[in-house]
């Protein structure tokens, strides 16, 4: 199954150009369904039909969906907010604040990710579209599984072993509830859910992200940073959509200066973004609502490219040799900043943080025996030598 996560900063138009290339790819004759991810659900009104749940026909052989985060959160997250919540009782913390605490905020949105993979085993469709939440929730999500990774693999296993050692005097001395297998088994089970995301949304060959922005300075440095940071974790992008600009049908001299400032943000896009394609959409004369209209955009926007298509290939993790006996970690990181990013090392791991993100990369048993010998951010690349 092809993967294709469309997002953006809110408002320009992300959900529209997610359902716009659902549709593309289905009148192409591939078999697609298009969900949404984002707490915000507009797919529905995109598309002017009733979405729930369920899989729902919205053109001959596209079908859509609005996930309840809150029914995938509680078959997954339901056993663990329990013990949560008891240990709250205990304290003295009940009610609502109790219950609102025994949810950490993003969890619903991470777990309706979840029917990624859902899907990409199920085998009924060729082409898989996910309308993301916006660009700072969507890299928050994508960025926890290898958050929680370091916890589960180290301080998990040891924190499971102790409390089977203490658990049983500390329920004897005290009335605190005491986590037991069944807890640390869903923990154990929700980790293994979001690694199996993160695996599926990391290969290249099956997925990649699309950015969706309008020609306005904000919204293009967002669209930047977000490049950045997906780079950081590993996920691919493939191509940055330009939404809304001016078409030349528009003469009044009044948007003279806006065609300015857009043409000079289009310019910064497609030389700052390159060599990833960018792709176009005018300003619509009317709302983009429904299949006709969606029709309209899908063909505008990929013309005779093939919206299913990898529409550029890299990788952002590469282990080259250098020198005689030297080996080179590349990473790339495009638009940071020397002076915003961070690098550190313990045997078994490269640590590197960009602005408030940070990710552990495993080495190899090739790396893992070296030392570093120095790190050089140029030209959207890291690169860290190993001798």
């Amino acid at each position: 199954m092809r993967i294709i996560l469309v997002t953006g900063k809110g408002g320009v138009g992300k959900t529209t150009v997610a359902a716009a290339t659902a549709l593309r790819c289905a009148r192409d004759g591939a078999r697609t369904l298009v969900m949404s991810t984002d707490p915000a659900h507009s797919l529905a009104d995109s598309f002017d039909v009733e979405l729930g749940d369920a899989l729902t026909p919205v053109a001959p052989r596209c079908e859509a969906t609005q996930l309840d985060p809150a029914a995938r959160m509680e078959s997954s997250w339901g056993e663990i907010r329990e013990y949560l919540q008891s240990v709250f009782r205990w304290a003295g913390l009940d009610g609502v604040e109790g219950e609102e605490l025994a949810v950490l905020p993003g969890l619903e949105e991470l777990f309706a990710l979840t029917d990624v993979t859902a899907a990409a085993e199920a085998g009924r469709h060729d082409v898989l579209v996910v309308d993301c939440a916006p660009t700072a929730e969507t890299i928050r999500l994508l960025s926890l599984p290898d958050v929680l990774s370091w916890y589960m693999e180290r301080a998990f296993p040891l924190g499971r072993r102790v409390t089977r050692v203490v658990g049983p005097v500390v329920t004897r001395l005290t009335s605190a509830p005491v986590a037991d297998d069944e807890v640390f088994g869903a923990v154990d089970g929700v980790y293994h859910q979001l690694r199996a995301v993160r695996d599926l949304l990391r290969d290249r060959r099956r997925s990649s992200v699309r950015l969706v922005v309008n020609p306005e300075k904000m919204v293009v440095a967002e669209a930047r940073r977000t490049y950045t940071y997906l780079s950081l974790f590993g996920y691919a992008v493939d191509a940055v959509v330009v939404n809304r600009l001016l078409p030349d049908a528009v003469a009044d001299p009044w948007f003279d200066q806006w065609r300015l400032t857009q043409r000079r943000h289009l310019d910064a896009v497609e030389e700052g973004f390159a060599p990833l394609p960018v792709l176009r959409a005018e300003l619509a004369a009317a709302e983009v609502v429904g299949v006709e209209r969606l029709d309209e955009l899908g063909r505008a926007l990929y013309g005779e490219v093939d919206p299913a298509a990898v529409l550029v290939e890299g990788e952002p993790l590469a282990i080259h040799e250098d020198g005689d006996d030297g080996l080179r970690l590349v990473l790339e990181l495009p638009f940071a900043a020397r002076e915003g990013v961070e690098v550190g090392r313990s045997r078994d791991e490269l640590f590197v943080r960009v602005g408030p993100y940070r990710r552990a990369i495993l080495l190899p048993d090739s790396l893992r025996r070296r030392e570093v010998a120095g790190a050089r951010l140029e030209g959207g690349r890291l690169a860290v030598r190993f001798v």
